[in-house]
């Protein structure tokens, strides 16, 4: 089976920074895209960013500059180091991964359990 476990959540201050963690583990064949994506209370999910098996990075406008998505696909890992975060920030984030499952064969999409972040003014 596959499964995203996070890591790296937890309480900063405004202008401080955070890096989260999302390690896929499991019946792996390969992962294509990962990505973060948070949301706040009243809010919907939305997507904060996405990377490419190959690197290549997207991010939401509200984040671009402050926020990086990268990979380790050695370790099946993705990661957003998240600077100068501000209290709109505050959401809870999950992983997701579109992953080729040994078994499976075809991509599916995995989501993490989510990981909260709290920014304070």
């Amino acid at each position: 089976q596959v499964q995203l476990v996070e890591s790296g959540g937890g309480l900063v201050q405004a202008g401080g920074s955070l890096t989260l963690s999302c390690a896929a583990s499991g019946s792996i064949l390969s992962i294509n895209a990962m990505g973060w994506y948070r949301q706040a209370p009243g809010k919907q999910r939305e997507l904060v960013a996405v990377i490419n098996s190959g690197g290549s990075t997207t991010y939401a406008d509200s984040v671009k500059g402050r926020f990086t998505i990268s990979r380790d696909n050695a370790k099946n890992t993705a990661y957003l180091q998240m600077n100068s975060l501000k209290p709109e920030d505050t959401a809870v984030y999950y992983c997701n991964g579109d992953i080729r499952n040994t078994y499976i064969g075809a991509l599916r999409t995995y989501w993490g359990q989510g990981t909260q972040v709290t920014v304070s003014s």
